[in-house]
């Protein structure tokens, strides 16, 4: 974002009166949109956004440096908040707890928005009932070198999947490469259940689309196919919801579409300026999801009929962590992303023989959760190189330890 400024303005909302600090800051400098623009994006797609993000608890994604800039994940609700904005406290298995910021309308959407809010995060429960989602989520996560025509594909299948256990999907575009659909269902069963039923769908999906969809957890094991990521079920996890502006340079949005628009559909489609268009064309199309609710009994009994998930084998050392099937060789662990691309632009410069014979899928490129924000990691499976070609395991072109200083939030190996 540009300079501060100490300029604001003051937007009735409803009955409540919301202030936009630094309204003329540029957010999007391709796109040339600013905060205020940002906001009254918002407010014009608030139906949608809310129908996605409404009375949920959400972690507040915070772009404060602007969308060159990693943001920063703050799930506490800030202490210096309006008496009208609700909360709720969400409880960990770590036994860690959280006040998160519950939005119920459009005036609370310009606040978040305000706080520096780019895309909306919210859980998969409602705020009157933490324990039981009422979304289950299939994220279409594309490898690298997977084109459209292929995530659509694994999306139809999906889709049956999802009919012939008596579910709805609701496909939209996830604002990146991949696809979401999202699926209402009664608020019946508990977070280990719902995943387990998301995880069965995954493998359900492979197992109709094999080389296409991947159900496999570990990146290296999925070729050039769409990974079915069921873990953003799990509790502690968000994705981004329907209308959600993403912290790309064109201002791309998670636009909600029908079946019928899926196939010659393109996500770069969709931006703040064409879903303005849209949307007032068109009204919200997912308009119809909270009267769908289903039930997971079918997936659940195939969860039983399919059993545990395959689980790769553990090293030898008596860590109990797993031991990779494929030959792996980590590169670099950065704050950012550039940072860690760079990196690798060193490795490569250093193996000029090797990277030919890489596919796009062996270098993978893994954005990390760390304590408050995203941290990246670089490993390369030389699965296609030679054995006797490929480089030994040598000290990483950059070693960012996320949890310096942080001991109580590294997470347990």
């Amino acid at each position: 974002m540009s300079p501060k400024s100490s300029t604001a303005e003051l937007l009735e909302i409803g009955e409540r009166e919301v202030r936009i600090s630094s309204p003329e800051k540029v957010v999007f400098p391709e796109a040339g949109l600013t905060k205020l623009d940002l906001v009254r994006y918002y407010l014009a797609v608030a139906d949608g956004a809310l129908r996605g993000a409404g009375g949920r608890p959400m972690v507040l994604k915070r772009f404060v440096k602007g969308i060159d800039e990693e943001a920063f994940f703050q799930k506490r609700a800030p202490e210096k908040r309006p008496e009208w904005i609700e909360t709720a406290t969400l409880h960990y298995a770590s036994g860690n707890s959280a006040e998160e910021v519950v939005i119920r309308d459009a005036a609370a959407l310009a606040w978040v928005v305000n706080l520096g809010c780019i895309d909306l995060n919210p859980h998969p429960v409602r705020a009157e009932d933490l324990d039981h989602p009422d979304e289950l989520r299939v994220d279409l996560d594309p490898m690298p070198g997977v084109d459209w025509a292929q995530i659509v594909d694994v999306a139809m299948i999906a889709r049956e999947v999802l009919a012939d256990h008596g579910l709805v999907g609701w496909p939209k575009t996830s604002g990146s490469r991949g696809m979401h659909i999202s699926v209402r269902i009664e608020p019946r069963w508990d977070y280990h259940d719902v995943r387990l039923a998301a995880e069965t769908i995954a493998r359900e999906v492979e197992l109709r689309a094999p080389g296409l969809a991947s159900a496999r957890w570990w990146k290296e094991e999925r070729g050039e196919s769409v990974f079915v990521d069921f873990n953003q079920n799990a509790k502690d996890r968000t994705v981004a919801s329907a209308y959600s502006v993403r912290a790309l340079p064109d201002a791309r949005v998670s636009t909600p579409l029908t079946w019928n628009e899926v196939r010659d559909s393109r996500p770069e489609r969709f931006t703040v300026s064409t879903v303005l268009e849209r949307f007032a064309e068109l009204g919200d199309v997912a308009a119809g999801i909270d009267d769908a609710a289903g039930s997971l009994d079918a997936l659940l009994r195939r969860a039983e009929e399919l059993g545990p998930a395959e689980k790769p084998p553990p090293r030898g050392d008596g860590s109990g962590r797993r031991a990779s099937t494929m030959p792996l060789i980590e590169i670099a662990r950065t704050k950012t992303k550039p940072e860690a691309l760079d990196a690798l632009e060193r490795w490569k410069s250093k193996h000029p023989e090797v990277v030919p014979l890489l596919e796009p899928a062996d270098v993978m490129v893994d954005g990390m959760r760390g304590s408050s924000s995203l941290w990246y990691r670089i490993r390369v499976n030389l699965q296609h190189v030679p054995e006797a070609q490929r480089p030994q395991q040598a000290p990483l072109e950059a070693d960012y330890d996320p949890w310096a200083g942080r001991s109580d939030d590294r997470p347990s190996k």
